[in-house]
């Protein structure tokens, strides 16, 4: 296998984490991204995953690409990009086409066609400054009947689709390529962070039984639904774990430095700040992000219902009882994401999941943007299209 660089960029509103890897091989014969070199910085200038103030983003994305280019003794010059905050979602659409050959043999000009009706069916209030940067086929049917995998080559006079949509705001995406760009890097490809860090939080199990991610930042929570190994929802709710603090803070009339040590436990509270009103304040908060949960899975149906349960990651996931307090709140069976990352780097900087976004960025890049172990396939390259249309009006 000849050697392939892949850089993944993840700009959070906390943190900034950049990670070089190359193409090696998994443990099972897969192809599989072992990490040569790694970038991390403060975050600046942005606010719930948008970007306010280019110059402080664009410096401190230096300093994170200049770190890997040198842990990895590699230029960066492209790289794969996760994008987040509140202006993401997912819409879920249906569309059908009568079969276009005589012979009635479904073809990729079908499949695309069909992909195109539901996305025309969405009601245009809803795509309001939006873009769609991910079309991905939840189920076909032909002539009625559902059909297992894929469609094509198959026979049938009327193909449907059930097709999930993810969206952003289109400003925002125009904001982080230009950013990128001015830190003198070329976006090959954007991809949601959920769906990013999906790939390296979950297992192909878990995504075929049912379960949802859940990513716990600093200012949003992000989830995404997996079933049959196909993300079926995406959402972000603006909540994360800086509103725990911001409550300790509160509760304790502290300043929100030390509230943040009370919160992560790096300062005993025992002898200041009673541990019983501690745990009620982190209960509130995390009880409001669950029900926030709870309330999308009783919309899309999955309610108490995926076996595999929720897996939870983020910088804000490392509270004590959490685990017990999500297994409670939604009724089903909770865990910790882990992370097996491949490095060859000495004292290893990736140690937990926080980096999933930047190192799934990576293997999607040395899979070219296409098949990734996740069970998504983003049909068309549709996001380079996008992106190469967004880059005619950047100054």
């Amino acid at each position: 296998m000849s050697r392939q660089i892949s850089v993944g960029i993840d700009i959070g509103t906390y943190q900034i984490k950049v990670v070089v890897a190359e193409n090696s091989t998994s443990k099972n014969g897969s192809p599989s991204a072992k990490v040569i070199g790694t970038g991390f910085s403060e975050s600046k200038g942005l606010r719930h995953g948008y970007i306010l103030n280019y110059s402080d983003t664009t410096k401190c994305l230096r300093t994170a690409i200049e770190q890997a280019e040198k842990t990895s003794n590699t230029k960066i010059r492209k790289a794969y990009v996760s994008i987040g905050g509140i202006g993401l979602s997912s819409i879920t659409s249906k569309g059908s086409v009568m079969i276009s050959k005589a012979d009635l043999e479904i073809t990729d000009l079908d499949v695309r066609n069909v992909l195109t009706i539901a996305e025309e069916e969405i009601p245009k209030t809803a795509l309001l400054n939006k873009k769609i940067i991910h079309p991905i086929p939840i189920s076909y049917k032909i002539d009625g009947q559902p059909v297992m995998g894929r469609p094509t080559g198959m026979k049938g006079t009327k193909l449907e689709v059930k097709a999930l949509f993810v969206t952003c705001l289109e400003q925002h995406l125009n904001d982080l390529i230009k950013v990128i760009e001015e830190a003198g890097v070329e976006v090959i490809d954007v991809m949601a962070s959920p769906l990013a860090a999906s790939i390296i939080n979950l297992s192909k199990t878990q995504k075929i039984a049912g379960c949802v991610l859940t990513n716990i930042g600093s200012e949003t929570v992000s989830i995404v639904v997996f079933e049959n190994n196909i993300p079926i929802s995406l959402e972000i709710f603006p909540i994360g774990s800086s509103d725990i603090t911001n409550d300790i803070a509160l509760g304790f009339k502290i300043p929100i430095d030390e509230a943040e040590k009370v919160k992560t436990g790096s300062v005993s509270s025992e002898n200041h700040y009673p541990k019983k009103k501690l745990e009620e304040i982190i209960l509130a908060r995390l009880s409001d992000i669950f029900d926030l949960i709870e309330a999308h899975l009783k919309k899309i149906g999955r309610s108490g219902l995926l076996p595999a349960g929720v897996i939870l990651t983020g910088g804000g996931s490392g509270l004590e009882t959490i685990e017990d307090i999500a297994k409670v709140s939604l009724r089903l069976p909770s865990k910790m994401a882990t992370v097996n990352f491949m490095t060859d780097i000495k004292n290893n900087p990736i140690k937990d999941s926080m980096w999933s976004v930047a190192y799934g960025l990576t293997f999607w890049g040395i899979s070219n943007g296409e098949d990734i172990p996740t069970g998504i396939k983003i049909p068309f390259n549709t996001t380079r299209k996008m992106i190469d249309w967004f880059k005619q009006f950047l100054p």
